[in-house]
């Protein structure tokens, strides 16, 4: 192969991934881009100036893939990174990451056998933590910090830590991708949606990507983050009330089967009660993820005495 069909190759090669990408489901991304930026948002809010500036460093490192890595160098854009890199060449292995699908059953079906996975957030976050804490390079610190920021946000996510299963879905419902809803749009028109992406997007009421699939502007997630924080205090202890990352994904369980679940038929639209009290459990969960992760690399780079 020549250099001129190489380049032609290579052009067409990302041409292809990109369209891949934008046709990607909006389920693959816990709370979607504003979601998970609502609660890097809080969290830089409350770093330590050591932690901050310690978060700052590493992720102005370059790390592959570079043109990915090169539009979200700050700690807010960088939330959605494990997120834009998930579909890409090299981090199939990431997946599962993202997930751990504890199953429950709604109708005394059998649980399966084979669930949460072995390779899942819980793992992940503690490896992830360890390598921030160890002695290897920059480079694998600043790709641990970036999945640390996302998997931080998708694991207080109820539906990315619970697989419903039940008679009709005896494997489970895959946090609730298997589970459609009816919702409507901005004009009123109703559309089958998955009940993963609807809680994904803080049942509509995060800051959406733009065109062109570009995240959210940060007015808009300051704005968001600025009514989560005055409506979550950090100062309120109750997010304080459990510590450790399987914890964390018990409670998110725990919220999935008495909540995001309950009232709902299937295929048919939630009752506005539902959606008034899932937006609050929406809008908690973001900010507690945010103040548990400001406290996590808290502790991971304490300030000097």
């Amino acid at each position: 192969m020549n250099k001129t069909t190489f380049l032609r190759f290579e052009w067409t090669r990302q041409v292809v991934l990109s369209a891949i990408i934008a046709l990607l489901p909006l389920s693959v991304a816990a709370w979607g881009d504003g979601g998970h930026m609502i609660v890097a948002r809080l969290a830089y809010d409350h770093l330590n100036a050591v932690a901050k500036k310690s978060a700052d460093h590493l992720l102005a490192v370059a790390i592959k893939p570079f043109a990915t890595t090169a539009k979200s160098t700050n700690f807010v854009e960088a939330s959605h990174w494990a997120d834009d890199v998930r579909p890409l060449g090299g981090f199939e292995f990431s997946a599962d990451l993202h997930f751990v699908d504890y199953p429950f059953s709604s109708d005394n079906t059998p649980l399966p056998d084979d669930l949460p996975k072995p390779e899942n957030i819980v793992r992940a976050l503690r490896e992830y933590v360890a390598v921030l804490k160890g002695n290897g390079d920059e480079s694998e610190k600043a790709q641990a910090l970036r999945f640390i920021i996302h998997f931080m946000g998708d694991i207080h996510q109820p539906l990315h830590c619970a697989s419903r299963v039940s008679k009709s879905l005896p494997d489970g419902d895959r946090g609730g991708n298997d589970f459609f809803i009816t919702t409507r749009d901005e004009e009123g028109t109703r559309r089958k949606t998955k009940l993963h992406s609807f809680w994904d997007g803080g049942l509509g009421t995060f800051p959406r990507m733009r065109a062109q699939f570009e995240p959210p502007p940060m007015d808009q997630i300051d704005a968001a983050a600025d009514s989560i924080g005055q409506a979550f205090p950090f100062e309120d202890q109750e997010w304080r009330s459990a510590t450790g990352f399987a914890a964390w994904a018990k409670e998110s369980k725990k919220l999935a089967e008495q909540a995001v679940y309950k009232g709902l038929i299937e295929r048919q639209e939630p009752s506005k009660q539902y959606v008034d009290n899932g937006v609050k459990i929406a809008r908690m969960r973001v900010a507690w993820a945010g103040y548990r992760l400001a406290s996590l690399l808290n502790q991971i780079w304490p300030e000097h005495d």
